[in-house]
């Protein structure tokens, strides 16, 4: 078990990020990240933190969002749009901010990925025509930000609406067939890729309620062999919170994640979203959807 002053070291350090006019960096000394902002609003909730010490970081996201409802890594980038369900995860069970996570909500159910009929001769592998999500405006639906986005429209309440379930195929299409997934190519001139921890952990964690467990065992087996070789906060965390969701924990999650934090005294200190996404993972032993519920 870890003990609380670990639990207390992560939050300090979250905490020297913060800035004066509200929200995080991702390091400290550094500027206004709305990602950074978001996933250490999330941890900070989970970790303890009084909801009205997180008030200022929430209005902070609320100015960063833009009038069609999207929140963009930053105003120079506009068309980069994949933190919009971010917010609506630091957002969620505070009314004040209800307006603004509707808005987001609303943002999402019209967005989609470019797709496309399936060109019979094409290299790759997977059904372009399954709408999902992109990272960034007019580019094609990928596995991470379609998993994020499922998460965010079922926290809004949204489960059963068509969007969802349509990501929930793009997933399943995009599915390798050792197990897992990467980026969201399945095979390329008839090669399969191979899969990536972050991208499986991601899926999984939309995916409960969506599927029958049958349909994504063969990933979930993949992950419980793979899970105590992973050496990096992004790999571990979204494989500890993919496992979660299913019920598939790792008995030793937590010394995992002890393991990976002890890393920074070798390779200095992982920026504001990974150490969030730590301590994420260390609180919600029901997946992420869960624990944000």
């Amino acid at each position: 078990i870890m003990a609380d002053g670990t639990i207390n070291r992560i939050i300090d350090e979250i905490w020297k990020r913060s800035l004066p006019e509200g929200g995080f960096a991702s390091r400290k000394g550094g500027e206004y990240r709305l990602d950074a902002t978001a996933w250490a609003i999330m941890a900070l909730r989970m970790g303890g933190v009084e909801p009205q010490r997180l008030l200022a970081a929430m209005h902070r996201l609320g100015e960063s969002q833009m009038k069609d409802g999207r929140l963009a890594l930053s105003n120079e980038h506009p068309d980069v749009y994949w933190p919009t369900p971010l917010a609506i995860f630091a957002w969620h069970r505070n009314p004040e901010f209800t307006p603004g996570t509707l808005r987001a909500v609303s943002f999402l159910l019209k967005t989609t990925g470019t797709h496309f009929k399936r060109d019979p001769n094409s290299p790759g592998g997977h059904d372009t025509s399954i709408r999902g999500w992109g990272w960034t405006e007019e580019t094609h639906s990928w596995v991470e930000p379609t998993s994020l986005s499922i998460v965010a429209l079922r926290l809004a309440g949204h489960k059963d609406h068509e969007r969802v379930s349509e990501g929930a195929r793009l997933l399943l299409d995009r599915q390798l067939s050792r197990g897992g997934w990467n980026y969201g190519n399945t095979t390329v001139f008839g090669t399969e890729l191979a899969s990536m921890p972050e991208s499986t952990g991601l899926a999984l964690s939309a995916l409960p309620g969506l599927t029958a467990k049958e349909t994504v065992s063969h990933s979930i087996a993949m992950m419980k062999e793979s899970v105590r070789s992973l050496k990096t906060p992004l790999s571990l965390g979204w494989a500890i919170l993919g496992l979660s969701a299913w019920g598939e924990r790792p008995s030793d999650a937590n010394s995992l994640i002890d393991r990976c934090l002890r890393r920074q005294d070798r390779y200095g200190a992982y920026d504001t979203c990974m150490v969030g996404l730590m301590l994420v993972a260390l609180k919600a032993e029901g997946g992420l959807l869960h624990a944000l519920s």
